[in-house]
């Protein structure tokens, strides 16, 4: 019986641009490129050579302090550029892909029949162990951590975010596979909201199933693991994306790495928001081409509230669901300004009258509408942020670089993603996420 936990905090925001459950085709692109920044706290290390001839599967990169977590070319094909940016660091390698796909086998394997110690050798030999992240600190994890437990979130809730229920159409036994691995490696929870059906979520197997009800951000799997098994310093869990679950499951019944995923087109920009399935690394220019507005526009690789900035010549990241395209907004021009009433755009506080119409999508663009100013102490952040910690106290003992009263307020169990509402709603203006990101890399450091 699958436990249900009820969440009061949160909030959600209504866009208008989400993908219909339908799937467009994206024709395959002659480049694609990885990214080593898709693996946060991972320091690449090249081991190909522009000219080289690699399979789906090969290694294009490894972590340089950890050499055995490799990371795999979704393409085969000839290795036809390495990107570096300053200080020579690598921004990524860029493959040009075989008319016909080769894949390196790796054999066909059941979970259900292998030990923890196996699965964890055949994720490192076929690229794929670098998708597992953990916390603390929310980066790529370490092949020598024991984690106390793995979370898995199939509950997805930003604003525009892809549906898992619809990518997981025919890719159940990979899911379920993936899941059985997992487990094997450690207790492993698997998280869904309450109004998810899908019989390979509510009757998985191998896992314990908990069930959020709530608002936004009852997804993120931070918030998750506050509520079922809080991290503690000296505790290790790690957390896995849904679609990594599926690569996982398709390495071991197809002995073939296959990273293609079902990514949501989304935006009030884009003109005709579907679904499409592409495979990591893809360049956006390819899922976006003819399909999208005229004016200044926010092409955003990832999520509204989490994604980065990118650009049609940008390459689709290892965690990425959707890829939005927004307004830019630097060319508005609203007569009064904010002192006009608006009736069709969002306030958290009922600033505007549109609250008065209910229910509504509206459109936002990418202006932030106000300056860096003094942080508030308003309780803003604990009315969007349903984990049992002080946020507002922590994200000042970031910026005072006190560590110890960092470990004291809970900054082991928090990773950037769980404040991007709260950056959202936040009347100082002050980037959040960046903050927090700061402050594990400070603490990473110090107790490294």
């Amino acid at each position: 019986m699958a436990n249900v936990i009820k969440l009061r905090k949160g909030l959600d925001i209504n866009l208008k641009g989400k993908a219909l459950l339908e799937k467009t085709i994206v024709k395959a692109g002659a480049e694609y490129a990885l990214t080593p920044d898709s693996f946060v706290g991972m320091t690449p290390k090249v081991v190909v050579k522009e000219g080289e001839h690699v399979k789906a599967g090969d290694a294009l990169f490894v972590n340089k302090h950890c050499p055995e977590v490799k990371f795999a070319s979704p393409v085969s094909g000839q290795v036809s550029e390495v990107v570096r940016g300053e200080r020579r660091k690598v921004l990524c390698v860029k493959v040009t892909a075989d008319a016909q796909q080769q894949f390196v086998d790796f054999g066909k394997k059941d979970p259900a029949t292998m030990s923890g110690e196996a699965v964890r050798q055949a994720l490192l030999d076929a690229g794929l162990f670098g998708y597992i992240n953990q916390l603390p600190y929310a980066i790529s994890t370490w092949p020598d951590t024991n984690p106390k437990a793995i979370f898995v979130s199939a509950l997805r809730d930003m604003p525009l975010a892809a549906d898992f229920e619809f990518e997981l159409q025919g890719n159940e036994q990979d899911f379920q596979a993936g899941l059985t691995a997992l487990s094997k490696m450690a207790k492993t929870y698997l998280g869904i909201g309450a109004a998810q059906k899908a019989d390979a979520l509510v009757n998985a197997k191998d896992v314990e199933i908990n069930i959020f009800d709530g608002k936004c951000p009852a997804g993120n799997v931070g918030v998750q693991v506050n509520h079922v098994s809080p991290v503690n310093k000296g505790e290790v869990v790690w957390t896995v994306d849904p679609t990594a679950v599926i690569f996982f499951g398709r390495l071991f019944n197809t002995g073939k790495v296959n990273l293609t995923r079902t990514v949501a087109i989304c935006g009030d920009k884009v003109q005709n928001p579907a679904y499409a399935d592409v495979l990591v690394g893809t360049k956006l220019d390819s899922i976006l081409k003819d399909n999208i507005g005229d004016g200044k526009l926010r092409i955003i690789n990832g999520n509204v509230l989490t994604g980065e900035k990118s650009s049609m010549d940008g390459y689709l990241g290892a965690h990425t669901s959707e890829v939005t395209v927004i307004s830019e907004g630097d060319d508005a021009d609203e007569m009064l300004g904010w002192i006009m009433p608006r009736f069709n755009q969002f306030s958290v506080n009922r600033s505007y009258f549109s609250w008065l119409f209910g229910k509504k999508d509206y459109s936002l663009d990418a202006r932030i509408k106000g300056g860096e100013r003094h942080m508030i102490m308003s309780g803003e952040y604990d009315k969007v942020l349903p984990m049992d910690i002080f946020a507002e106290y922590l994200i000042k003992a970031i910026i005072a670089e006190d560590i110890d009263k960092m470990e004291q307020l809970g900054i082991y169990e928090v990773s950037p993603e769980d404040f991007a509402l709260a950056e959202f709603v936040d009347s100082s203006k002050l980037e959040l996420q960046k903050i927090v990101r700061n402050g594990l890399n400070m603490l990473r450091k110090e107790n490294a």
